[in-house]
């Protein structure tokens, strides 16, 4: 009887959700399932991510690999979580802890990280030999994979774009706004929901979310669009820099920002000038999985232990 293919879950750890998946190994769907993030509670995200694996693999039908999307990382120097906004996870020998739970290796990565193994494997940027996935939403950060795998780096940072300079700051933009890391002027300070919001408060006086700002701006308010516009300038600096180091073959954006329409018109006549080339022509598109994706990157993370199976 011919066996079943094998089945990759990803689990993802959000803010307020933790989310999971089950896929075999062309991409289809066995599973999904959600629950609540156990907020400052380590053991009980041990015990939340335990159960999931559990009832995915019920309906399933089946056992499967684990990868798993955090935001943060895990030091190779130390085995401990670092850089994690779940801050509950931070020190923690958690890829050990949770193995130990399942019974099984687990292998993690960073929720950008996996945003971008997804998008490459199967979604906007299927087939291209580079992705470098960015997210735009509450946080700013970026991912990247080569040939469907991720790049993590050295030091696990690889791809760890929102804490670095605006590029270019005008005069106005000097030092920059403070950003949660320390510093003044990060990307994120500049680019993130809460940081678009900021900047309009700060030039119009208005005190209006990302999406109101955007609905403002589609109803004709100038005020908005100015924002918008100066927000699309900062974004387009800062994707030139990383094309001049690493050039990909596409940018996929995710987050809710990426959302927008409005973001993709002359996106990549904005950033041409910034890039040190005598063309730029690498496509910059939306992620196809939206907030799927990096559970399904996760999956992924043992996308060659279910090919060589």
């Amino acid at each position: 009887m011919t066996q079943p293919p094998p089945l990759l879950i990803g689990l993802d750890v959000g803010g307020t959700k933790i989310a999971g998946i089950v896929l075999d190994q062309d991409g289809r769907v066995r599973a999904e399932r959600r629950v609540p993030t156990p907020r400052g509670d380590y053991e009980g995200s041990l015990a939340a991510m335990t159960g999931l694996v559990a009832a995915l693999e019920q309906e399933a039908g089946g056992t499967g690999s684990v990868g798993l999307g955090i935001p943060g990382a895990v030091s190779p120097a130390t085995g401990l979580v670092k850089n994690a906004n779940s801050t509950w996870l931070i020190g923690r020998p958690f890829k050990e802890d949770l193995e130990h739970r399942l019974g099984r290796p687990v292998r993690i990565e960073n929720d950008a990280n996996c945003l971008a193994v997804s998008e490459a494997v199967d979604g906007a940027g299927a087939g291209a030999p580079l992705v470098w996935a960015v997210i735009l939403g509450t946080g700013v950060g970026s991912g990247i994979a080569v040939e469907g795998r991720a790049l993590s780096g050295r030091q696990r940072i690889a791809g760890e774009w929102g804490h670095n300079p605006l590029p270019a700051p005008q005069d106005d933009e000097r030092p920059g706004p403070p950003c949660y890391c320390g510093r003044r002027g990060c990307v994120e300070a500049w680019l993130s929901g809460p940081a678009l919001a900021a900047d309009h408060a700060r030039t119009t006086g208005q005190r209006l979310a990302g999406e109101a700002i955007v609905a403002a701006m589609r109803a004709g308010d100038a005020g908005a669009r100015a924002t918008f516009e100066r927000w699309r300038a900062r974004l387009a600096r800062s994707l030139a820099v990383v094309v001049n180091i690493l050039d990909p073959d596409v940018i996929v954006l995710g987050g809710g920002l990426s959302t927008v329409d409005e973001v993709y018109p002359g996106l990549t006549e904005l950033t041409a000038p910034h890039v040190i080339s005598d063309t730029f022509t690498t496509p910059i598109v939306r992620s196809r999985y939206g907030d799927a994706s990096g559970v399904r990157g996760a999956a992924w993370l043992w996308k060659d232990a279910a090919i060589a199976s």
